[in-house]
């Protein structure tokens, strides 16, 4: 896809209605040649719309009106095309644990081993040390009460919403550049990230790293591909092992998103995917409707089976297993 249309389609179908500020960036990027070729100048995938924008906000770019941010893009591109070439899109969301939770309601209660795919920092390996709001009605709470990590979502259909909340036994990740959240550094491109006008979610971002920094989770540096079979083999094999991963593979080409696959199903665990609605090749049997605009909503899996169709970043779950 060319940069202009890459943009353009972020601006329509992703930030739209979820950042103004960035919707009104990217269309400029969009409608400008001279910015779209100095994005050019990147490696295919150091172009994405939110590594660029995140690179500039680290760099020091505030919210502004367009013809601001293109002035000040193209006056500050060699810092933020360093910071581009040198990080990566790592988005660490605690908010997709909330959709996370009815796909684990089989194991409501019990010990569990997690491993999460393309971990980022590993701020969503603490499902059980967060509080949950669904519908502003049903609240589950951590076995040692509210958390400061509240996590709101809004659902349609009947998801299986547990009582409790599953016993982590051993949490772990893999991820090519896993981020520590015990550097100041790391945590700054993690906020950076955050889309600017999404404050809860940088509030939320702060106190998950508050409470992953209490107990900093195992993470591996490579491939997942490579390394989720020796990973779930170091796990504790007598509890049940939930490997899961929310939008990570949609940055792997299609071969190895195909061979991950084949790797997971034949490993002792249970498999939870939550990944944007074109990245796996589910039975269009399975899907009550499929005119889903691509980056709206994910596709919540579980062992290969739909279960719903999850808001990007945890703030929504339309359920529909119990449809079929």
């Amino acid at each position: 896809m060319e940069t202009s249309a890459r943009y353009r389609r972020f601006a329509e179908v992703e930030a739209h209605g979820y950042s103004p500020c960035y919707e009104l960036w990217c269309h400029g990027i969009a409608d400008d040649p001279d910015l779209s070729a100095l994005i050019d100048e990147l490696p295919p995938p150091k172009r994405q719309p939110n590594l660029i924008l995140g690179a500039a906000r680290y760099v020091g770019v505030t919210v502004s009106p367009l013809d601001e941010f293109k002035e000040w893009l193209v006056a500050n591109w060699p810092a933020v095309r360093e910071v581009a070439m040198t990080h990566h899109t790592q988005t660490n969301e605690a908010g997709r644990a909330a959709v996370l939770l009815p796909a684990l309601e089989p194991f409501a209660g019990s010990p569990v081993a997690l491993i999460e795919i393309g971990a980022s920092a590993g701020l969503c390996l603490y499902p059980d040390r967060f509080s949950y709001r669904y519908d502003d009605e049903i609240i589950i709470d951590p076995d040692d009460g509210r958390s400061p990590v509240l996590l709101p979502c809004t659902t349609s259909g009947r998801p299986p919403i547990p009582k409790c909340l599953p016993q982590v036994v051993f949490r772990a990740g893999i991820d090519l550049h896993p981020l520590d959240v015990r550097n100041p550094e790391d945590v700054r491109w993690l906020e950076c990230l955050v889309w600017p006008e999404q404050h809860d979610r940088l509030s939320r971002l702060r106190d998950a790293v508050a409470i992953a920094r209490r107990h900093p989770p195992q993470l591996v540096a490579g491939d997942i591909v490579d390394c989720i079979a020796d990973l779930v083999y170091a796990a504790p094999q007598d509890v049940p092992i939930i490997v899961f991963g929310s939008a990570v593979l949609a940055y792997l080409d299609r071969g190895d998103r195909a061979r991950f696959a084949d790797t997971v199903r034949a490993l002792p665990c249970t498999w939870i995917a939550n990944e944007g609605n074109e990245v796996l090749p589910y039975d269009p049997a399975l899907l009550p409707y499929t005119d889903v605009p691509p980056g709206r909503q994910f596709i919540l899996a579980r062992d290969g089976i739909p279960l719903g169709y999850a808001g990007p970043h945890g703030q929504s779950l339309d359920w529909f297993a119990d449809r079929r």
